[in-house]
């Protein structure tokens, strides 16, 4: 690809990565109307997961610049980091569903281990000189990696037992291991070259926006269409809750605050099994969209009463941690962070996002 378009100026032009998903697509518009005084350059090449209607809150903003296309594609990732000049990356783009890791591991290695590799190689060479010295006016350039609390592997049922920054990687699944190997290629560019780097691991995302194949989107779905809602073993499975924007607050705080060459957890602390969540759901919409005034369900199923009426229990899948619980004590004491929602709370805003995305009145 020519380099021979004019370099675009900006002081703080930075790359994000697949924020036409789930939790890059909450962090921009949130970013943007914090920060006057960035360009955020958007690459994402628009698989399943990603959809542009997720950033129309943005699709007129000039600071905001959607790129189609692979992190894997070296060439163009130097182009953009030499047209833009680009002074950060905060990197979000990744394969994430542990089922489909399951069916096609190889999509994951590709997307989270090389194609984190080629955005920080290019980064590294952008910015440095060589190893622990950067380039004049790239001093402060940062590579922020998104990561996730899988990579620890699973926990106990010991309320006491959490992940932090110290528990040694166990990944149980190729999404896991994938995205463990994603992290030591970050970290070993901080310790090989100097890079300035910070990763921030998290518990379960959800909110508005999520792809519909997760947890809480499927259970939702099914429910307002009154199909079975399918819970994985005995459903005691336990996880960490955060709503997100509360992890795009952390995000936020850890790129500009962070030290570098650390790992910062963020976690709700706001543990609870999986059919606690379900039935939660199923209670919540009871209230807001009783089942009698559902014109979604179809008359095949008239006769439940109540949404939890639709609930099953499916086999297990292989590999499926127990516990997942983040202790989020570090970014909490040494950045300021902290969650604004419980799970009780977030619940109900993302229901009642889900009900409009479904046109339910």
């Amino acid at each position: 690809m020519s380099n021979s378009k004019s370099k675009i100026q900006n002081p703080k032009s930075i790359l994000v990565t697949g924020c036409a998903g789930f939790i890059g697509s909450n962090f921009v518009p949130y970013f943007l109307e914090k920060y006057s005084d960035y360009r955020v350059i958007n690459l994402d090449l628009l698989t399943y997961a990603g959809n542009l209607d997720n950033l129309k809150e943005v699709e007129n903003s000039s600071r905001h610049i959607f790129v189609k296309g692979d992190i894997c594609n070296r060439e163009l990732v130097e182009y953009l980091f030499e047209l833009y000049d680009i002074r950060g990356v905060i990197h979000f783009a990744a394969e994430s569903h542990v089922d489909n890791s399951i069916k096609n591991p190889g999509v994951f290695v590709e997307t989270n281990v090389n194609g984190t590799y080629t955005l920080i190689d290019v980064a590294k060479n952008y910015w440095m000189e060589k190893p622990f010295k950067y380039k004049k006016e790239y001093e402060d350039c940062r590579f922020h990696h998104i990561s996730t609390d899988e990579v620890y592997g699973t926990l106990s049922n010991d309320p006491n037992e959490l992940f932090t920054e110290k528990t040694p990687y166990a990944p149980n699944s190729p999404y896991s291991a994938s995205k463990a190997s994603s992290d030591m290629i970050v970290r070993s560019y901080h310790h090989t070259f100097g890079l300035n780097t910070v990763i921030t691991n998290c518990s379960n995302n959800y909110g508005p926006k999520q792809h519909d194949e997760k947890l809480i989107p499927t259970i939702i779905r099914n429910a307002l269409h009154g199909n079975h809602i399918p819970i994985y073993g005995d459903g005691k499975n336990i996880r960490d809750w955060l709503y997100v924007l509360d992890h795009c607050k952390g995000i936020d705080l850890a790129y500009h605050k962070g030290k570098a060459g650390e790992t910062y957890n963020i976690g709700g602390r706001n543990e609870r099994t999986n059919i606690y969540i379900a039935e939660k759901i199923c209670e919540i919409l009871d209230e807001l969209y009783p089942v009698n005034e559902n014109r979604l369900i179809q008359h095949s199923t008239s006769n439940i009463q109540h949404y939890k009426d639709l609930i099953v229990f499916v086999s297990d899948r292989p590999g499926h941690d127990r516990r997942y619980a983040i202790d989020a004590t570090k970014i909490e004491t040494e950045l300021g962070w902290k969650a604004d929602e419980n799970f009780e709370s977030g619940i109900v805003k993302t229901i009642k996002w889900y009900l409009q995305k479904y046109n339910v009145q």
